[in-house]
């Protein structure tokens, strides 16, 4: 044990020497910058102050660190679009003068709030000639800046409309390496920028999604996946070529021409918004005859399903739970709904989403009547299923719209987002923000429990530390007391990101199997252990 700290500590990044170890200590609702010297076996707060600081990054040489400073906002609560705020700005600190510095601050307007929940772990990184590399939303969209420390002059160093996620230097700190969907908004694929020319290629392309590029020895490694394998472990080479390490440990019974290449499309919600889907179609599709249909709603809700399987683990099954339900003879939509990411801040922080209006309920319905539309699609068998967040999403469309959709899965799902919130804000108390719980009680499910006709399977862990199993419990008893038919399968013990791979399974049997029998079709099972 090397020392103790109040909070809880996170983000821990070694000095280029060794000597010291900077981390991040999480105090409630502020934040400090620490350093442990080994030699002195003494830690040190950088400039402690009653701010939220975050995403400590070391100089070259370790004189100097960089830290990304956020305003507290105490009122601020989860699940509420936030376009602006009191802007963040980034920090130095040099040990040898003892001096801190603000170097860099936000404009007032868009990008002053700073978005942290794209999947990268470098926000902020030092180049070869002592520039700082971050992101910033000033244009709508997450891109590549760079700041000058002892200037402040700041440079765009990505254009384009899309996000960049997994960035990467090489060793000399002259050329990033970054996953985004700069050119197909749908997809992920590997970009090079050279910092000290400026000049940016695409290195991958094509129908698949690549990420999380790491360097080595041999050349730009890298995940890849497609519309019928999972993601693989690959190299780039210098003309671009995708090749796989270890292909041959790949599983040969993997049913890859079981499986279809989803269509990328777009659908009307109810308020006229445009939202971008994916279609799968069955391999046995015949058009004029009328299939099933599920919808397939993601969570978080800040996540972007692929027209590939995903580079999550999560959503990767989900990706092959919907590939099974086209190779069984259903039509399949899965919705990037809005408050997701990948289509910029405005779409991401959509107006009156989750718990200020439920706006993106809008999209679920829109899905729904598009399926009805479709002469391909039995308009009296339309399902829907979803989890977290997609599990708030299909309860949400049950209680709203039982004539739409006649049978849903709800896996782990929130109901009532005063319940919601307060499992990610303890503190909150909905009774001295009557106005706010009350909009908040509007924009879920059990408001609308009344009109809920169709029957439902609900899935949940009883130890889930995201959506508290109470969620569960509460709607059961409102739905029991309307006589909805309702099932369930509760795992004990079992957290929100399955833990053990028999429950995926078994999770993953009973959606199937759920949906099948109410949608009138041929029970039969999905996997086996």
């Amino acid at each position: 044990k090397l020392f103790s700290s109040r909070g809880s500590q996170n983000s821990l990044k070694w000095s280029p020497d060794g000597s010291m170890l900077a981390f991040v200590s999480a105090r409630d609702n502020y934040s400090f910058i620490g350093v442990y010297h080994l030699n002195k076996k003494q830690d040190q707060f950088i400039a402690p102050g009653v701010d939220i600081d975050i995403e400590p990054a070391w100089a070259p040489d370790g004189a100097s660190i960089a830290f990304i400073r956020i305003p507290p906002a105490k009122d601020l609560l989860p699940f509420v679009a936030v376009r602006e705020r009191q802007p963040w700005s980034i920090h130095t600190y040099n040990f040898s003068t003892s001096t801190h510095k603000e170097i860099w601050k936000a404009s007032p307007g868009k990008g002053s709030a700073l978005f942290t929940e794209l999947p990268t772990e470098n926000l902020l990184m030092w180049t070869y000639n002592n520039q700082i590399i971050f992101p910033w939303e000033k244009n709508g969209w997450q891109l590549l800046y760079s700041v000058d420390p002892a200037t402040g002059k700041t440079s765009q160093i990505i254009t384009g409309e899309g996000e960049i996620e997994n960035v990467t230097t090489s060793d000399d700190r002259k050329t990033i390496f970054y996953a985004t969907n700069i050119g197909d908004v749908h997809r992920r694929h590997i970009w090079k920028t050279d910092l000290s020319t400026g000049k940016t290629v695409q290195l991958t392309k094509g129908d698949g999604a690549e990420f999380s590029p790491v360097i080595t020895q041999n050349g730009l490694a890298v995940f890849h996946s497609t519309a019928t394998r999972p993601s693989w472990p690959a190299i780039i080479t210098n003309t671009g070529e995708i090749k796989d390490i270890a292909i041959d440990q790949f599983p040969k019974s993997f049913p890859h021409n079981q499986m279809v290449i989803p269509q990328v499309i777009t659908i009307t919600a109810t308020d006229g918004m445009q939202v971008p889907a994916q279609l799968f179609l069955p391999k046995n599709y015949k058009q004029g005859q009328k299939a099933p249909a599920i919808i397939y709603l993601h969570g978080g809700s800040r996540r972007q399903m692929l027209p590939a399987f995903h580079y999550s683990q999560y959503y990767s099954h989900a990706y092959a739970l919907n590939q099974y339900f086209a190779s069984q003879g259903y039509v399949v939509l899965s919705v990037n709904f809005r408050s997701g990411i990948g289509y910029g801040m405005e779409f991401r922080e959509a107006l009156d989403y989750g718990a200020t209006g439920a706006s993106e309920v809008n999209d679920v319905i829109g899905a729904g009547l598009y399926l009805r539309s479709r002469p391909d699609v039995d308009p009296a068998k339309i399902g829907l299923y979803g989890a977290s967040y997609g599990g708030y999403l299909t309860a949400f469309g049950l209680a709203k719209a039982s004539d739409l959709f006649a049978a849903g899965v709800d896996i782990h799902g929130v109901h009532d987002w005063n319940e919601g919130i307060r499992n990610f804000v303890p503190k909150y108390n909905p009774e001295k923000r009557s106005d706010f719980a009350k909009k908040a009680f509007e924009s879920s499910p059990l408001h609308y429990v009344n009109t809920w006709r169709s029957p439902v399977l609900l899935i949940h862990g009883d130890d889930d530390r995201n959506v508290n199993f109470n969620e569960t419990v509460t709607l059961t008893e409102q739905l029991r007391a309307r006589n909805v038919i309702i099932e369930h399968l509760v795992m004990p013990d079992e957290v929100h990101s399955f833990l053990l791979h028999r429950n995926w399974l078994q999770a993953y049997n009973a959606t199937f199997n759920f949906l099948d029998k109410h949608l009138n079709r041929k029970n039969k099972s999905l996997f086996h252990p």
